[in-house]
């Protein structure tokens, strides 16, 4: 089968598509024809050398979501069934013709959505779900503020939280990605480029964070913090040592906390599965989320899909379309 392998760690020239082995199910796997796979940052640092893959899958073909249709079940599969249409969230290797995955990882594709629109949830939705409202336990009348609000995890976040009832305020690094997020369903949204989101923000209160950047913006967001407010970090791009002044975090009883996916069990997975299911789904089919694609690449031109994420313009997902 074709796949897109890591050449040697580098920049996006790094990538090829080449032939590798096909993959057989084990007794708990699905067996997906890939339609589309998403990009995500993540497969950036992965192609640098800066995020390895999980010991239980490959480090050279990257990769964390994809959709298709499901050519073969294990022998101890049972909610799926060949032919299926489904998305799926992996540990890696989602840049390939085939892939293989634990059955309680993959979802039904939502009603109305194509493969590419498939392509662009798992990592993102569950990201958003389990950080937001599972570790941040944002509540419909309390306000989130997302930074990066025109990433994969910004536009989820401010339609989920947004369709949930919750006030949403963003950051964005230009006035084409900021007047985007208020057509999401962004109260209010901030160019970090022009303007300093904690002059804008102190006083007005913020009860759940949610940042990508950390650094230097780790102590704008502490300040600007209700009492009882909770900031989550699912990365750190602008630098990941920081001060902490223990007395304002014990003062406003604040909960500081992160995590990373990729590296969680399959139980966890599967259970978060389930709760995307039954929570985010049926807001994508009552059309009050709905994916935001960006460009779709054939998988030949991932070399351009890298160079396009990297430049940074771009506004929603970056796709690999499998059947061009």
């Amino acid at each position: 089968m074709k796949a897109i392998t890591i050449s040697k760690f580098g920049g996006p020239e790094v990538l090829l598509v080449t032939e590798v082995p096909d993959l057989i199910p084990s007794k708990n796997e699905v067996l997906i024809q890939v339609k589309a796979s998403g990009l995500n940052r993540s497969d950036i640092l992965q192609r640098e050398g800066k995020y390895a893959a999980p010991d239980s899958t490959s480090n050279e073909i990257p990769g964390l979501e994809v959709s298709g249709i499901i050519v073969e079940c294990g022998p101890e599969v049972t909610r799926w069934k060949k032919g299926d249409a489904v998305c799926a969230l992996l540990p890696g290797g989602g840049y390939a013709e085939y892939v293989t995955v634990e059955e309680g990882q993959c979802l039904p594709i939502p009603k109305g959505l194509n493969f590419i629109e498939a392509a662009s949830l798992p990592e993102t939705v569950f990201t958003v779900w389990s950080n937001i409202f599972e570790r941040g336990k944002l509540k419909p009348d309390e306000t989130l503020l997302v930074h990066g609000g025109s990433s994969g995890i910004g536009i989820t976040a401010i339609q989920i939280a947004h369709a949930f009832g919750s006030k949403v305020i963003t950051t964005a690094g230009s006035e084409e990605k900021v007047k985007y997020c208020y057509e999401l369903g962004a109260t209010l949204c901030i160019n970090y480029k022009t303007e300093d989101f904690e002059e804008i923000l102190k006083g007005k209160g913020v009860d759940v964070i949610l940042d990508m950047i950390a650094g230097t913006y780790f102590q704008k967001n502490l300040n600007i913090l209700n009492e009882d407010g909770r900031l989550i970090h699912i990365n750190a791009e602008n630098g990941k040592d920081v001060e902490l002044d223990i007395w304002q975090l014990m003062v406003k009883r604040i909960t500081i906390t992160g995590t990373t996916l990729r590296a969680r069990d399959y139980k966890y997975k599967k259970r978060l599965a389930e709760e995307v299911c039954k929570n985010v789904w049926p807001l994508i089919e009552n059309g009050k989320f709905k994916p935001v694609i960006y460009k779709t690449f054939s998988y030949r031109d991932v070399v351009s899909a890298h160079q396009c994420m990297e430049e940074g313009s771009h506004i929603g997902k970056i796709i690999l379309d499998w059947d061009s």
